[in-house]
């Protein structure tokens, strides 16, 4: 098992746009391609905090590689995102990263 950090730095004043299109539009989206969230987290104390972290859970690079290109390939993908960006973007970054648990890690 692998999982995916992302975090997505948000236009000042868009994360409530950002979590609304996850809450109401990405997770059903990611569900019929069978991409699993991790869990979600917005920071309290940090940087900023107009940043979204989520985890992704992998069952390998092919299995991501595989459901990722299918969901970023997908129409109705492509046309809520433009919908929910109709009013200018709302994400200005987004960093990436595939991790590995330890062997002493709760999660496997």
């Amino acid at each position: 098992m692998i999982y995916e950090m992302r975090v997505y730095r948000c236009v000042p004043g868009r994360l409530p746009a950002l979590l609304n299109r996850f809450a109401n539009i990405t997770l059903k989206i990611w569900e019929r391609h069978g991409i699993k969230q991790a869990g979600f987290f917005t920071t309290v104390i940090g940087e900023s905090n107009q940043e979204l972290t989520y985890f992704l859970q992998w069952d390998s690079l092919a299995d991501r590689e595989k459901k990722w290109n299918a969901f970023q390939a997908d129409p109705e993908w492509h046309a809520k995102r433009a919908e929910t960006e109709k009013d200018g973007a709302i994400v200005t970054n987004v960093e990436v990263q595939i991790l590995q648990p330890t062997a002493f890690s709760s999660v496997k």
